[in-house]
């Protein structure tokens, strides 16, 4: 006879009953999300559901702990940390003498649970609706739609580096090297605005490679470019107010205006970056103006010196921020880069955001802006609000990776390599894509803007790649205005030669079929 799980009985009935509930015993034992737990934890889960699902109905008696025991081939002390927990969390009552019990309060609780699951349900119910509960702001974000990255390398998509050849081993000696010296500082809360070893080697490498004038106490190190942009719109413009972005322009600081219900004002670009003249025409009232002098997303551009010192007195004459994003401007491949624009800007108007996701790995999460000193406190203060800090071990790292002179020699590495796939992947648009796309030579960066020629859909031909697992962005959600230019955003940095030239193939055959 198998021992009842509920009561001792004689009957044919009760015989069957009690076969039937040891048997779903044991199906929930064999649970895998149980399969982590000690046996005694996971006979309490098991007995608690069935509890819970009215399979155990209340004032059923358990079956004693060492027939329960015998029946599933374990210990006895087994069973009973299981009855001992789940008296403790008021699933049983065991009275002496007499056996274990489900609480006849138990048919009231599962009632009220029976009956919220049963409003839960109904189909209008507020719950079930995608942004029920949210402010008017977070609506706005849910219904644009967020910034999600290429979590994998795959052609051609956009911001990925090399990440094959990264110094890993380097970096997890110079890892264990300042865990080891900082021992258990490096576990604690840090310093909002960044570790100081750090700040003092991004001003360093500023002031040398990008013609910086800044301090480390001027540095703030952040996760990301989109939160420090986020924190110049939160701190900068005021919600409903305008703020000024280059046209076409990174999506990315789009969302992040946006997000911080900041109005974005489109001004145009040309072949020498954005066009100051329209800046000075601009009535709408903005405060700040978002640009990326060194290489213009998406069109590659360069600002000339001319414009630069333009934008420069525009900022001063006007009491206006720039907000210079110095976007890939370590991989420039045709000539030096041109100083940026915070070095020349005498009156502190310029806020420089920069990122380690390009440089090194996307991964590491940290970026950093300099900021003119009047601004300092405020964005540690917001930054601390925020997130807090970035963790201070890869801080630390990254510091001595930087002092140790691994992030230049990296860099200079990266810069020969991607100059050298920029060639291979502008041949290959001419031999394999001539009749459909006319490509713009980027004087660096990481992508290539193509432009489709008249006849060819962008959207058709975004989902002919992606058939054959090719991905890339559209030129035209990058444009602001009514009017804008179709045509692909083509990423190179991640892939070797060979998976050009074979991506390439896959994609031409894809949409001239």
């Amino acid at each position: 006879m198998v021992c009842n799980l509920i009561q001792i009985s004689t009957t044919k009935t009760d015989h069957m009953k009690s076969a039937l509930e040891l048997e779903t015993l044991k199906i929930r034992l064999n649970d895998a999300d149980l399969q982590r737990l000690d046996l005694h934890q996971r006979i309490q889960r098991a007995l608690r559901a069935l509890i819970l699902d009215g399979t155990l109905g209340p004032g059923v008696k358990l079956p004693a702990t060492r027939a329960l025991a015998k029946s599933l081939g374990v210990a006895r002390d087994t069973v009973e940390n299981a009855y001992v927990q789940l008296q403790r969390d008021g699933f049983v009552i065991r009275r002496k003498g007499s056996g274990s019990y489900v609480p006849e309060t138990m048919g009231t609780e599962l009632r009220g649970i029976e009956r919220r699951r049963l409003r839960l349900r109904e189909p209008n119910h507020k719950v079930t609706e995608p942004g029920a509960g949210l402010s008017r702001r977070g609506r706005m974000i849910l219904e644009s739609g967020g910034v999600f990255d290429q979590k994998v390398s795959r052609a051609f998509a956009t911001g990925l580096p090399e990440t094959r050849t990264f110094p890993t081993d380097v970096w997890e000696r110079l890892q264990r090297q300042a865990l080891k010296d900082f021992r258990g500082q490096v576990l604690l809360h840090g310093d909002p605005q960044g570790a100081e070893p750090l700040r003092e080697e991004i001003a360093a490498y500023l002031n040398l490679e990008r013609g910086a004038k800044v301090s480390a106490e001027q540095i703030l190190v952040l996760s990301s470019t989109r939160q420090a942009l986020f924190l110049c719109a939160q701190l900068l413009v005021d919600a409903g107010k305008p703020i000024m972005l280059e046209n076409p322009g990174y999506f990315g600081a789009k969302k992040a205006f946006e997000s911080a219900e900041a109005k974005v004002v489109p001004i145009d670009v040309d072949g020498q970056g954005i066009r100051t003249d329209l800046l000075r025409a601009d009535r709408s009232g903005a405060n700040c103006v978002y640009v990326t002098p060194s290489h213009q997303y998406p069109t590659g551009a360069t600002l000339s010196l001319e414009r630069r010192l333009d934008l420069i007195n525009w900022a001063a004459e006007t009491g206006k921020w720039i907000l210079e994003d110095d976007y890939d401007s370590e991989f420039h491949y045709d000539g030096p880069p041109t100083a940026c624009v915070q070095g020349l800007d005498k009156y502190q108007r310029t806020l420089y955001v920069g990122t380690f996701g390009k440089t090194l790995y996307p991964g590491l999460r940290m970026g950093y802006m300099a900021l003119p000193h009047q601004l300092v406190s405020a964005f540690t203060c917001a930054r601390s609000i925020l997130d807090g800090h970035t963790p201070q071990i890869l801080q630390l790292t990254l510091a001595r990776f930087m002092d140790d002179g691994h992030y230049s020699s990296h860099v200079r590495a990266m810069r020969k390599l991607y100059a050298s796939r920029r060639e291979v992947m502008l041949k290959a648009i001419d031999r394999y894509l001539g009749g459909i796309v006319t490509p713009l030579r980027p004087a660096g960066g990481m992508q290539i803007p193509c432009f489709l020629k008249q006849g060819w859909s962008e959207a058709k031909t975004i989902r002919q790649a992606a058939d054959v697992g090719v991905q890339f962005a559209g030129l035209s959600r990058l444009y602001l205005g009514p009017e804008k230019q179709f045509g692909w955003l083509l990423g190179y940095a991640s892939l070797t030669d060979h998976e050009i030239e074979t991506a390439m193939q896959r994609l031409a055959s894809a949409i001239t079929k």
